[in-house]
C-alpha cells in the first residue's frame, strides 16, 4: 500500500477543513479566567482562556470586538460564543470569538487579590521599609533560570551600561510548584552564604500568563523578600504583568532588561560626571587657593601695618622725635637761663665790693670774720686785711685816736 507524501501545508489545511466542517466546533459556548489579555491597536482582542488544567487561545477580531458591550480584564471569568479552527501558517488550533459575557472573577485572580490585601494589611508593601538601591552597584546577584532570556538580557544590558559590574547567577527554577522553595533558597543564599558582598539582588523572569508567572504570587517568597537585608529589584514578566513580588519588593522593573538599566549606572556616564567633578573640584581648589593667596597678602600687609616690631620702630622714631625736642628745649633753657645767670653775673659785678679792691681799697675784717664798717667797731687787734689779690693777717695797735 502506496501512503502519499504530503507538505505540512497539506495537513494543516486537511486538519483545518475537519474543524470547520465540525458543527459542534463550530458553535461552542466555552467558560474560562481570561489571561494574557491584549487590546491591540488594530482593534482586535487576543487572550487566552483558562482553568485549573489547561488554557486555549483566543482571538476576537475588531469587527466582533466592537459589538462586545463590555471591556474585559485579566483573570475575569467569562462566557465566550466561538468556534474552534487552525491557523494554517503555524499550525496552532484557536477560538475565534464572536460574543463574550461575564462569569465572574476567576479563581487565580481571586487568589491574588486575596493575598495582595492580606500582604498590605501586615505593612510589607509600605514604603517606608523600602531599601534604597545603592548609587553605584559593584556586585549584583540574579535570582533567575539559567536557560531563560531574562539572564541574557540582564547580562547584555549590565556589560553593555557598565562592565565593570560583577554578576553572579543563583539558577533558580521559575515556574511550577517548586519554584517558590527555589527563588526562596536564592534569596537565603545571597544574603547568608555568599562569597561575595552583593550590592543588589534582582529576582524574576521572562514575560508568560499568569499561571506561568504564579510562583511569583507565594506569600513565603513575598515574606523571604521582605526580610532580605540587601535591596531586591523585582523584574518578573512584561510591563502589564503585577505580582506579589512587584509590590513587596525594594523596586519594581517593567522587565528584567529595565532591571539591568535601573541597576547599573553608565560606566561613560559615570566617567562623564567623575571628569566634570574632577573639573569642578580643580577650579574650586584653584579659586581657593587663589582667594587665600590675595588674603594672605592682605593679611601680610595688615601685619606689617600693625606688626609689634614696626609699632616699636615707630616708638623709637617717636621717642627720638621726642628726644630731639627735648633735648633743643633743654638746650634753649640752658642758654636762656645761662643769658639771665650772665645778667645777673654782670650786675652782680657791678656791685660786688671785689670792684672796689680792684680800685685799691681794702676791706677789713675782725678776727671774728665781721666786717669793719664803722670807726665804732675797730680797735687795737689782730684784724684780716683783704686784698684784690688776696688777704694778710696783721695785728694793729690803734696810737691815737
Amino acid at each position: 500500500m502506496n501512503i502519499k507524501t504530503l507538505s505540512v501545508t497539506d495537513i494543516n489545511n486537511y486538519i483545518k477543513r475537519i474543524f470547520d466542517n465540525d458543527f459542534i466546533l463550530n458553535n461552542l459556548s466555552v467558560k474560562g479566567e481570561i489571561s494574557n489579555l491584549k487590546y491591540h491597536s488594530s482593534g482586535h482582542i487576543y487572550f487566552s482562556l483558562k482553568d485549573e488544567f489547561s488554557k486555549i487561545n483566543c482571538v476576537m477580531f475588531k469587527s466582533d470586538a466592537s459589538k462586545n458591550d463590555f471591556r474585559m480584564k485579566e483573570g475575569q471569568n467569562i462566557i465566550v460564543k466561538a468556534r474552534l479552527s487552525s491557523y494554517v501558517k503555524e499550525g496552532n488550533y484557536q477560538l475565534y470569538v464572536r460574543e463574550a459575557q461575564d462569569a465572574g472573577i476567576g479563581d487565580l485572580y481571586a487568589q491574588f487579590e486575596n493575598l495582595k490585601n492580606k500582604l498590605k494589611d501586615e505593612g510589607l508593601f509600605d514604603e517606608k521599609h523600602k531599601k534604597n538601591i545603592p548609587s553605584y552597584v559593584k556586585t549584583l546577584g540574579v535570582i533567575t533560570s539559567e536557560t531563560g532570556a531574562a539572564i541574557k538580557d540582564i547580562i547584555n544590558v549590565v556589560h553593555r551600561r557598565n562592565n565593570s559590574i560583577d554578576i553572579f547567577l543563583y539558577p533558580s527554577l521559575v515556574q511550577g510548584e517548586a519554584a517558590p522553595k527555589s527563588l526562596i533558597e536564592g534569596l537565603k543564599y545571597f544574603n547568608e552564604r555568599a562569597k561575595e558582598k552583593i550590592d543588589v539582588i534582582i529576582i524574576g523572569r521572562g514575560g508568560g500568563s499568569i499561571e506561568e508567572l504564579w510562583a511569583f504570587n507565594n506569600e513565603e517568597l513575598a515574606k523571604e523578600i521582605y526580610k532580605s537585608k540587601i535591596p531586591v529589584v523585582s523584574a518578573v514578566g512584561h510591563e502589564v504583568d503585577f505580582t506579589i513580588c512587584d509590590f513587596v519588593s525594594d523596586v519594581r522593573a517593567a522587565t528584567p532588561s529595565a532591571a539591568a538599566e535601573i541597576i547599573s549606572t553608565d560606566k561613560e556616564e559615570l566617567l562623564g560626571k567623575i571628569a566634570y567633578i574632577e573639573n569642578k573640584l580643580n577650579s574650586s581648589m584653584e579659586n581657593k587657593i587663589y582667594n587665600s593667596r590675595i588674603r594672605i597678602e592682605h593679611l601680610e600687609k595688615v601685619l606689617k601695618l600693625n606688626s609689634p616690631k614696626n609699632y616699636l620702630i615707630n616708638k623709637y622714631k617717636e621717642v627720638e622725635t621726642l628726644k630731639g625736642l627735648l633735648d633743643r628745649s633743654i638746650s634753649l633753657k640752658i642758654n636762656s637761663e645761662k643769658q639771665n645767670l650772665m645778667k645777673l653775673k654782670n650786675v652782680l659785678e657791678a656791685k660786688s665790693p671785689i670792684n672796689v679792691l680792684n680800685r685799691g681799697y681794702v676791706i677789713l675784717e675782725s678776727d671774728k670774720g665781721e666786717i669793719i664798717k664803722s670807726k665804732e667797731d675797730f680797735s687795737s687787734g689782730e684784724y684780716k686785711i683783704n686784698f684784690k689779690d688776696g688777704y694778710k693777717r696783721a695785728e694793729i695797735n690803734i696810737i691815737k685816736e
